[in-house]
């Protein structure tokens, strides 16, 4: 396909709304009643300067002649205002649309031929009102609709319209037509020249012409926007919030294989017992659970800049400095932080949130490692997945399981902790450094076991502590 059939099917092609799933179309429904208000509270707008203008202006009629132009205005200001109130309480449907443009236009042709009667002047008067610009106005607020459907029916009224205007012009006289084909004595008298009211009418017509073809294409693209809108809001359901604005913003380009190295700080949080208790209780309460569980967790995580990587039924993994073009890239502090927030607050969660009473009995596990991993896409054709790896990731999973056997809350490498430290960290966790093995890591490890006292659950017995090896 050439670019020219690219380009005229995107303005040509109209806009098939059928395959859209109903909350998209719901969504372009709704965005298509809004222009409507819209296009009422303009129409009453333009009645209102007609009435101001028709009431300041000096009035030169002669007395006794009847002068229906304050009745055309008064009966167009009251049909303004009822189609106004109506497009707000209700969807206005297409029949009432296309009654309103016959108003318009009959309202307005009205009021020109109401001109000449009341000035006393020939009916080639009327041609020469500049009320006729008011026609592409009526034609063009039609676009807000988005669908044209409705500026060609604008154009088509407007083009019948003044036809029918310049033949009841030419007729109303039967002994003098006034038809001339001197265009100065066109400009200079009541005379009618027929080339000038055919230009007229083909302006009118190629206006009606370009708002239709910019229309259709203007609605193909509010379509596919909407469409897109739609997915990407439920794509921020599936991925980290951050996640889904940088696809969505195209800073993130999604392709399987593709991937790159990145420095980040990796936070397990776990619920110690979670599995025993889920086995006691109905299904629908094990969701409940961790529904109520998940919108505790996520805000404080997500607050400090981690973005959440997974969820594994009552565990979640999170992810610090994956966008490097942060200017504060505190990434170790930030999970030190979070873990001392998350701490602080699980002790609450009963009292707080009734959905949360049965974590009353139960600790909470967190793990926390620092280092360079593979961050990209993988999966097959459709189906991707965003995804970290390397050894930072399985560290902070294993500590976060080491917790059970050390009977602590926090557990992270000393090299998170470190840079915590000299990036400032001065919060309420305190930090014990020691050396032990950590299941399924071959060499023992440098960590520190982080803890707030009597703000953190039970302390870590003294036992426990004892029991590690230090070097």
């Amino acid at each position: 396909m050439s670019k020219f059939q690219e380009i005229a099917d995107s303005f040509l092609k109209t806009p098939d709304l059928s395959g859209l799933p109903p909350r998209v179309r719901d969504a372009i429904r709704r965005r298509e009643w809004a222009n409507e208000i819209l296009l009422r509270a303009i129409q009453l707008i333009i009645i209102s300067i007609f009435c101001f203008i028709y009431t300041i202006s000096p009035k030169t009629s002669p007395e006794g002649i009847f002068t229906p132009a304050p009745y055309v205005l008064a009966t167009y200001f009251v049909l303004s205002v009822i189609g106004l109130i109506w497009g707000m309480l209700r969807e206005p449907p297409d029949w009432s649309i296309y009654i309103s443009i016959m108003f318009d236009f009959c309202l307005l042709y009205g009021l020109m031929i109401s001109f000449h009667i009341q000035y006393d002047q020939p009916a080639s008067f009327i041609l020469k009102a500049p009320a006729l610009l008011y026609v592409f106005i009526f034609i063009a607020i039609r676009a807000l609709r988005f669908n044209p459907k409705y500026v060609i029916t604008a154009g088509t009224v407007a083009i019948v319209g003044w036809a029918a205007v310049i033949y009841y012009v030419t007729r109303i006289d039967p002994g003098d037509n006034m038809l001339t084909r001197s265009y100065v004595e066109y400009l200079t008298a009541n005379r009618i020249l027929i080339g000038a009211e055919i230009d007229k009418i083909l302006s009118i017509a190629f206006v009606t012409i370009i708002l239709a073809v910019s229309v259709n294409g203007s609605s193909n693209l509010l379509a596919t926007a909407i469409a897109e809108q739609s997915a990407a809001d439920n794509l921020s359901r599936f991925f980290d919030t951050s996640i889904a604005k940088d696809i969505r913003s195209d800073r993130l380009m999604l392709g399987a294989g593709e991937g790159e190295r990145r420095k980040v700080t990796i936070f397990n949080v776990d619920i110690r017992g979670f599995s025993q208790l889920s086995v006691q209780l109905e299904p629908s309460r094990v969701m409940s659970l961790l529904t109520a569980y998940r919108a505790r967790i996520n805000p404080i995580i997500q607050a400090n800049g981690g973005v959440i990587d997974k969820f594994m039924g009552d565990g979640i993994m999170a992810i610090y400095g994956t966008n490097p073009q942060e200017e504060d890239n505190q990434i170790e502090v930030a999970a030190i932080r979070t873990a001392e927030q998350l701490l602080a607050d699980f002790e609450n969660w009963p009292k707080d949130n009734p959905d949360l009473a049965d974590f009353e009995y139960l600790r909470i596990g967190i793990g926390i490692a620092t280092g360079e991993v593979s961050w990209g896409a993988i999966g097959i054709g459709d189906r991707l997945e965003m995804t970290v790896i390397g050894p930072a990731v399985n560290l902070s999973a294993k500590l976060e399981k080491q917790n059970k056997a050390l009977g602590s809350n926090c557990l992270c490498d000393r090299v998170t902790w470190d840079a915590a430290i000299e990036q400032g960290y001065e919060g309420q966790l305190a930090g014990k450094n020691v050396t032990t093995n950590v299941e399924g890591v071959n060499d023992p490890v440098d960590l520190a076991i982080l803890t707030m006292g009597e703000t953190a659950g039970e302390p870590i017995p003294m036992n426990k502590i004892q029991e590690i090896k230090t070097v």
